[in-house]
C-alpha cells in the first residue's frame, strides 16, 4: 500500500517517527507481550487499585492555587519518577516564560522523595508542602531513625542510650552518609534489644538531601501546611471535571505528542470556563416595561 503525505512532513511523520522509536525502546525479547500495546507503545500499562489494568497516559497540571488557573501541563509516563520530571520541567519553563516562581508546591508524597525535596529547597528555594516519603521507621517494635538525634556539629547520630554512630572510616569514601555505632558499645548496651535484635551494630543510613527533608518535616507541623492540604482540593476537582465533564477518560490520538496535545486543549477549555467566570460583570438587568 502506498500512502502519500500531505501538508508538513516533519508533522506529518511526526506521530509514525514516536511510534517506532518506541516500539524500539521497548524492544526486549524478554518482555512481555500483555504490558507492550502494539498500537500505542509509548503508552503505561497501569492499574488504578481493585481495578482492571489498562494502557494510559498521566496529565501533570501546575495550577495557581489562589486563582485556580493551570500554568502549564505536562504529559508523562505512569510512574512517580516520570511525574516528579514532569513537575520539575514546569516549575522551570514557567519561570523561564512568564517569569513566575512558586513560593510553595503542594502535592502528595509522589513529591516528596529526597532528591525532588532537595531540588526545591536547596535550588529553587521553594517551600515543599508535601508529606516526605520516608521508610526509615520501623514496623518491627525497634527503634527507628526518628529515636536518634543528629549531631551537625559533629556529623553523628546520637542514639537512645547516649553512644555516637559515625560515618565507618572504611566505607567513607564509597558512602560518607552511612553511620555506624562501635560494636562494642551495641554489644553490652541493655537496648540492644529494641535498637539491633539481629545485627552487630546498628547502623543508619543518612540522605544527602536530609536537610530539605527536615525543612518539609517541619513545614508538616504549621497551619499553613494545614491550609494548603485544604487548597488542594482546587486541584483534584479539576481533574474530577477532566474526567466527568470532559470526558477525558480515554484518548482519540495515539502517542505521546499527540497526547500532549490533547491534554493542552483539554486545559484551556479548562481555563477559558474559569476566567469566564472570574471576569463576568454582573450588570444590573433593566426591566422593560411594554408601552
Amino acid at each position: 500500500m502506498v500512502m502519500t503525505l500531505t501538508g508538513d512532513p516533519t508533522q506529518a511523520e511526526r506521530p509514525v517517527r514516536e511510534y517506532l522509536a518506541a516500539l524500539e525502546e521497548t524492544n526486549d525479547p524478554k518482555a512481555s507481550t500483555r504490558t507492550l500495546s502494539l498500537n500505542d507503545p509509548a503508552a503505561t500499562w497501569t492499574a488504578a487499585p481493585g481495578g482492571p489494568a489498562f494502557f494510559a497516559y498521566s496529565t501533570n497540571y501546575l495550577i495557581d492555587l489562589e486563582a485556580g488557573i493551570i500554568l502549564d501541563v505536562e504529559a508523562s509516563a505512569v510512574n512517580k519518577a516520570a511525574e516528579v520530571e514532569a513537575t520539575r520541567t514546569m516549575i522551570d519553563r514557567v519561570e523561564e516564560t512568564f517569569g513566575l516562581k512558586p513560593e510553595r508546591l503542594v502535592g502528595d508524597t509522589n513529591y516528596g522523595s529526597a532528591a525532588m525535596l532537595g531540588w526545591l529547597v536547596d535550588e529553587k528555594d521553594i517551600a515543599p508542602h508535601v508529606p516526605v516519603f520516608d521508610k526509615s521507621e520501623r514496623t518491627d517494635g525497634t527503634f527507628g531513625r526518628s529515636d536518634f538525634t543528629y549531631d551537625a556539629e559533629n556529623n553523628r547520630y546520637i542514639c537512645p542510650a547516649g553512644k555516637s554512630l559515625k560515618p565507618a572510616w572504611r566505607s567513607k569514601q564509597k558512602n560518607p552518609y552511612r553511620y555506624r555505632a562501635s560494636q562494642l558499645d551495641c554489644q553490652a548496651c541493655p537496648l540492644k534489644a529494641q535498637c539491633c535484635p539481629n545485627m552487630a551494630n546498628r547502623q543508619i543510613d543518612r540522605s544527602p538531601h536530609e536537610s530539605a527533608r527536615d525543612v518539609a518535616r517541619a513545614i508538616t507541623k504549621t497551619d499553613a501546611y494545614k491550609q494548603s492540604r485544604k487548597e488542594r482540593k482546587k486541584v483534584e476537582m479539576l481533574f474530577a471535571h477532566l474526567k466527568r465533564i470532559l470526558k477525558m477518560d480515554k484518548l482519540r490520538l495515539r502517542g505521546f505528542s499527540n497526547a500532549k496535545d490533547e491534554f493542552l486543549l483539554a486545559a484551556t477549555a479548562q481555563n477559558l470556563r474559569r476566567m469566564a467566570k472570574r471576569l463576568a460583570i454582573n450588570e444590573p438587568v433593566t426591566q422593560l416595561i411594554p408601552a
